[in-house]
């Protein structure tokens, strides 16, 4: 049976400031009080999982555990058909180097895969994952189809934005006000669902 999030606080099981600020967006009409996982000086744990459903919830596992409260994760990605649906669960993998983490090399690493490859679908999924203390888990996904366009367009957004234009736009996730792509995005389809699964909206 699904469980109705009836809490005051909700950890978000985030260290990514761009993610965090769409969810505060998309929190905005709901009382409830945010925390990031920064904010109790969390670790990320490694992200195990070969899907974004694993490793969604294994974040919000890890949070709830350690901080006691509910938690709510984000695993989400790119996916490139030209590339056989890479990079996938592994999107932020592609962005790795010493120190942190540099998408504009995951950007230019997609488009170096993909050569003059005449497909250029992709879509973004993002799975949600809401967890409680107890181990109690509620999980909803969402998906953005687009194409891949080159150069990088845009400077809003974070990620591999800049190189995705959803179907029936013309500009990338990085070309458009924050508030238009938090009413279209992967991220937005999977929080309705999660909305209309837990909270009751």
């Amino acid at each position: 049976m699904t469980r109705q999030f009836s809490g005051a606080e909700l950890v978000v099981a985030t260290h990514n400031n761009g993610k965090m600020r769409e969810f505060a967006a998309m929190f905005a009409e709901h009382p409830c009080k945010l925390y990031s996982a920064a904010d109790f000086n969390l670790e990320s744990p490694e992200e195990t999982g070969t899907t974004f459903i694993d490793n969604a919830l294994l974040k919000a596992r890890f949070v709830a555990k350690a901080t006691g409260k509910i938690a709510l994760a984000d695993d989400s990605g790119m996916c490139v058909e030209a590339l056989d649906g890479a990079p996938g669960v592994y999107s932020a993998d592609w962005a790795e180097v010493e120190g942190g983490r540099d998408f504009n090399r995951a950007i230019k690493k997609v488009h170096d895969a993909m050569g003059d490859h005449p497909n250029k679908k992709a879509k973004f999924v993002s799975v949600l994952a809401l967890c409680w203390p107890d181990g109690h888990c509620e999980t909803a996904e969402g998906f953005a189809h687009g194409q891949i366009v080159w150069p990088p367009r845009g400077s809003h957004g974070h990620g591999y934005d800049p190189i995705f234009m959803p179907d029936g736009y013309h500009n990338t996730y990085a070309e458009m006000d924050p508030t238009e792509k938090n009413k279209i995005s992967h991220r937005a389809a999977s929080f309705r669902q999660m909305m209309e699964k837990c909270f009751g909206h």
